[in-house]
């Protein structure tokens, strides 16, 4: 069981690793968004520097690199630290990517999918507070580092506690990830979304 775990993990990696905001925007756009608008491979800037449709097609396969392998695992076994460690990795492929030479995204997207698959109604609730964020202030940014921050919150509070120590190692990650946007934001340089 123990080698079907670790291919297992394997493949939750490689999965999250593809990096298919740079393939779409190479294939679609002729663009590389490493050297454009943030220099980040997501969703957000894939939008910015290609347009709205390639933008929302790479946050999709996003997502659903971190959907597929933890909801296709749960065939494989139910455990929560078998789960928590599927999802872990897949969002540490997103963000490490051997593909990228150990650079990658932001995981946010990566982390909805995971999250979806473990617990939709904390992931719902999570998310209210990123369309709130980005409403009042117009950085997804600001969005995306507190739905990570408060999901970690519900979480300690409920039936599914033992995903805690997921979410809060996932809320690190991604807040460490938004080092620049948090010294953007604080030098009042960080670009809104509805910039181009």
């Amino acid at each position: 069981m123990a080698i079907v775990y670790f291919a297992w993990w394997t493949f939750a990696y490689l999965c999250g690793a593809f990096p298919f905001g740079l393939f779409i925007s190479q294939m679609c756009c002729r663009i590389d968004p490493r050297l454009h608008g943030s220099k980040n491979i997501g969703a957000t800037n894939v939008c910015r520097v290609c347009g709205l449709k390639y933008g929302l097609m790479v946050l999709v396969l996003d997502l659903l690199k971190g959907f597929l392998p933890v909801y296709v695992g749960q065939v494989v076994s139910n455990s929560p630290w078998f789960l928590s460690l599927t999802a872990f990795l897949a969002i540490v492929g997103h963000m490490f990517s051997v593909f990228l030479y150990g650079k990658g995204g932001k995981g946010v997207a990566t982390t909805v999918g995971v999250y979806l698959a473990l617990f939709p109604s904390f992931l719902l609730a999570g998310l209210l507070f990123f369309v709130f964020a980005v409403w009042l202030t117009g950085y997804v940014s600001v969005g995306s580092i507190l739905f990570v921050s408060v999901v970690p919150i519900f979480l300690l509070f409920s039936e599914k506690a033992c995903y805690f120590p997921l979410s809060l190692a996932i809320a690190v990650l991604v807040i460490v990830k938004h080092k620049a946007n948090i010294e953007r934001l604080i030098l009042g340089t960080e670009k809104s979304w509805r910039e181009r």
